[in-house]
């Protein structure tokens, strides 16, 4: 099933980025470490992805981030930490893209349905259907 696929694939991306090689959940780590670079975290004014020499990285404010904030901070701070983690932004970029996927796969298998409910409730659906079939061939 398609719509569980998305999900099965978001929650693989999600736990994955949760535990991404470097990212510092606690400030007490933080303790010592040189700043190399403070990112803005797109998407959440105040907030930033700050970079430590070592390629570690703790996103600011909050100290517990939320799941997209993560993985906007991967986005955003991946010319920092990417020439230290190649490996994990690889399984990261596979993760993405089998998300992306399943949401393409999802929304097909919604829009078929869709049409299959309502094909007998709207009988010029079959004829629009054509005709928008007929003008992208």
């Amino acid at each position: 099933m398609p719509t569980e696929d998305k999900w099965k694939a978001n929650m693989e991306k999600v736990a994955f980025a949760q535990r991404f090689p470097g990212l510092i959940l606690d400030w007490n780590e933080c303790a010592g470490k040189t700043i190399q670079a403070v990112v803005p975290l797109t998407g959440k004014p105040g907030a930033a992805v700050v970079v430590f020499v070592d390629a570690s990285f703790i996103i600011v404010p909050p100290v517990t981030p939320e799941p997209w904030a993560i993985g906007q901070a991967l986005i955003d701070a991946r010319t920092h930490l990417e020439p230290a983690h190649q490996i994990a932004y690889g399984e990261y970029d596979r993760l993405v893209k089998k998300d992306k996927e399943a949401l393409r796969s999802a929304r097909l298998e919604k829009i078929i349905g869709a049409i299959h409910n309502n094909v007998e409730q709207i009988p010029e659906l079959k004829d629009r259907l054509r005709a928008l079939v007929k003008e992208w061939a």
